[in-house]
């Protein structure tokens, strides 16, 4: 079993990272492989909504996303990402990954354990937090849930170690998406994955 953790701060040792490396000590712990992925501080378009990706199976602009990130998310069991918070939401290029990421990926991710973590000096971490649960509700992934929302504080690079409830938080997190990434492998070897009805699409403006 494997946890892809995405890092989408420009810091690859800030405050987003001691998040992640909390959790991921639990993950470990209970036998689970993690790979963090450090995506913010490289250069990542935003989507160009130019359908190249129904025809094609990936995006246009062949860059981290097809050459690696795709593959990576496909294999693992869970997704875990963390953003600081710019303007009370997630960073830009965090964001245009994962718009084109999860729009250019055709593979079913639905019972993949998703979990999103904000980290800011003040404020604006639960707009954050909402923003990226977005990305798997829409995808049907399983949201894996703490003892609060998920998030840390910290203003200067490492000061979220101080953070004791938004570390045990951290800790709390990854054992509950531990538990239902095993529980979802046992339900799926008995049961096997729920069956999708063909989508029915509806405008509101014909």
């Amino acid at each position: 079993m494997k946890v892809l953790m995405i890092n989408g701060s420009p810091r690859a040792n800030g405050n987003t990272s001691v998040a992640l490396a909390e959790m991921e000590k639990v993950f470990h712990i209970n036998g689970i492989e993690t790979e963090i992925f450090q995506i913010g501080n490289r250069d990542i378009r935003g989507c160009m909504a130019c359908g190249y990706c129904f025809k094609n199976g990936k995006c246009a602009i062949d860059d981290v996303i097809n050459q690696e990130l795709a593959q990576k998310f496909e294999e693992c069991d869970g997704l875990v990402v963390g953003s600081p918070v710019f303007y009370a939401s997630a960073n830009g290029s965090l964001i245009s990954l994962l718009d084109r990421l999860f729009y250019s990926t055709s593979f079913n991710k639905t019972m993949k354990v998703g979990a999103s973590v904000a980290v800011a000096r003040r404020g604006g971490c639960t707009a954050t937090f909402d923003q990226l649960n977005k990305y798997f509700t829409i995808s049907g992934m399983p949201v894996a849930s703490g003892q609060y929302w998920n998030s840390v504080h910290g203003r200067k690079v490492g000061e979220a170690v101080g953070d004791e409830e938004g570390l045990q938080g951290m800790r709390t997190l990854a054992e509950n998406m531990s538990f239902l990434i095993k529980s979802i492998a046992l339900g799926r070897e008995k049961y096997g994955i729920p069956e999708k009805e063909k989508w029915i699409m509806t405008n509101f403006v014909r």
